[in-house]
């Protein structure tokens, strides 16, 4: 999983400078899906100036505000790119591993909040892949309910911003996908 983190990381900033983002770019917070940034402000916090990126949550009516030097440390990054939606897409049609029926609940549930917290796309598309299918042989916990709808709707909202359709296209195409694969 640090790894996937990683190689991300450098895709994303393949320079090896720091991302930057400016007043207007959309970007990605884990576990909270793509936003807006509204405005980068100056604040003084103990006594030093920091700047921070103001990221307003397109699902959510949230506001984060994250110090522009530990951009990196949080996991902010760029939306992916339209080349990349392929790469989801095969995640989503990957079997997925059968050791999941043997896990209980709560280790699932650790396991995908873990994967989600990566912010990782790839990671999110395991989560939803891995739950829709489980969703289809037994019913799921209260928990991992919360977390397929979770993982959905960061990985509806991140495509359809990248393919800059409606998430009821991706969804569409989403179906599709697993449809194929049952």
């Amino acid at each position: 999983m640090e790894f996937k983190k990683l190689k991300e990381k450098r895709e994303n900033n393949k320079q090896g400078k720091i991302l930057e983002f400016k007043v207007g770019d959309l970007a990605v917070y884990p576990a909270h899906g793509v936003g807006k940034i509204k405005a980068i402000e100056s604040r003084v916090v103990n006594g030093e100036k920091h700047d921070f990126y103001i990221l307003n949550v397109l699902e959510k009516s949230m506001v984060i505000m994250i110090p522009t030097c530990n951009v990196e440390s949080v996991g902010l990054r760029n939306v992916i790119s339209k080349k990349e939606i392929p790469k989801i897409y095969e995640v989503i049609k990957k079997d997925r591993e059968s050791l999941i029926d043997s896990q209980t609940w709560n280790r699932r549930y650790r396991e995908y909040m873990d994967k989600i917290k990566t912010g990782s796309l790839y990671d999110i598309a395991e989560v939803f892949r891995d739950l829709y299918f489980l969703k289809i042989t037994k019913n799921l916990s209260f928990g991992e309910r919360k977390l397929f709808d979770t993982a959905t709707t960061l990985l509806l909202s991140e495509l359809s911003t990248a393919k800059n359709t409606d998430e009821e296209t991706i969804m569409t195409e989403i179906e599709s996908l697993l449809n194929d694969t049952l």
